[in-house]
């Protein structure tokens, strides 16, 4: 990846701060608004990959969609799956760059990206 990149939801206050946080630090990521514009598996398992998390740590577990699809105990590939098709579950923001990846809580933890 070339550019660096952020799954976005601009109706999210620490997916705006990150983002600004970025810009004010002369960063200008490719916006991807992953709710409208869904990663697939592959790119989930890869940002799992890079931030060394489980599928279950990249849910909003709290979110009443999660709630909703009946996904407590699933396995690893049904969440993934889920997350495809159910974008807002995904947990943001997630910032990318050079194969490596944050999760911007706090937005201050996307910085170490750049460093």
């Amino acid at each position: 990846m070339t550019k660096p990149q952020i799954w976005h939801n601009p109706r999210c206050s620490k997916s705006r701060q990150t983002l600004a946080l970025l810009q004010e630090n002369g960063i200008e990521p490719e916006i991807v608004l992953y709710k409208d514009n869904a990663p697939s598996e592959a790119d989930i398992r890869d940002v799992l990959a890079a931030l060394g998390k489980t599928p279950i740590e990249l849910i909003r577990q709290n979110d009443a969609a999660f709630k909703a699809l009946e996904l407590e105990g699933a396995s690893d590939d049904a969440l993934i799956k889920a997350m495809a098709e159910h974008p807002a579950i995904i947990e943001r923001p997630v910032v990318r760059n050079d194969g490596m990846a944050a999760l911007g809580r706090p937005p201050e933890r996307v910085l170490k990206l750049f460093q």
